[in-house]
């Protein structure tokens, strides 16, 4: 954080990276943060859409039944088509149903802890590489591209993914999300106060600054 940015301006970011809202809300937080003479600084904080459908060892085992039907999905892609326009985004594709975006999340909890200003080009990175480019952020290929390309020691990225200590930090930041009652992502939360969805730079306006 600088120091012309008071500790106040600190908004927390709930996201995971196979959520297409959560890509148009960064776009959106973007918008707002180039807005303001001092950046709002981000305190990312990982969330798992598929906890509900994850084995034991973490596979995504996708018979176990959300209620999400085909009904759902549609609405989605609606909703995305339409916040594209709004905020001027191209994505090369509207969901990612099959990408399991576990492994990312680990790599960016990782480089948080490890490499804190590298994170957030990292972060920009992987939210890219799925929905601008149509790459899978589960591959640790792409990962391992990814890291290198923003500066960091691929090898130790992917040797963070495998980290048992690291993916229990993990599971208890999902867990600690849900706990203080998230339930969906993209969520932003500010001072006792939050925003969910892919919300406009204004909404983000008033969360923040309360104007």
């Amino acid at each position: 954080m600088s120091e012309t940015t008071s500790r106040e301006e600190r908004l927390t970011v709930y996201a995971d990276y196979v959520c297409p809202f959560c890509y148009l809300g960064r776009q959106s937080l973007e918008q707002y943060r180039e807005s303001r003479e001092n950046r709002v600084e981000i305190d990312w904080q990982p969330f798992d859409l598929r906890s509900d459908k994850r084995g034991p060892d973490g596979e995504i085992d996708h018979s176990v039944p959300d209620g999400k039907d085909e009904e759902y999905f549609e609405q989605a892609r609606e909703n995305v088509r339409r916040l594209q326009e709004e905020y001027g985004v191209e994505m090369a594709q509207e969901i990612a149903t099959e990408v399991d975006s576990l492994p990312a999340q680990a790599a960016s909890l990782y480089v948080k802890e490890a490499h804190p200003d590298r994170w957030e080009a990292f972060d920009g990175a992987i939210y890219a590489a799925l929905w601008k480019e149509g790459r899978d952020i589960g591959d640790r290929d792409v990962l391992s591209e990814l890291a290198e390309e923003v500066g960091l020691d691929p090898e130790a990225v992917l040797d963070a993914i495998d980290d048992e200590d690291l993916r229990e930090r993990l599971d208890g930041r999902f867990a600690e999300a849900r706990e203080r009652g998230v339930t969906g992502v993209p969520t932003f939360a500010y001072e006792g106060y939050a925003a969910r969805g892919a919300v406009p730079p204004e909404q983000l306006e008033r969360l923040v600054e309360g104007t």
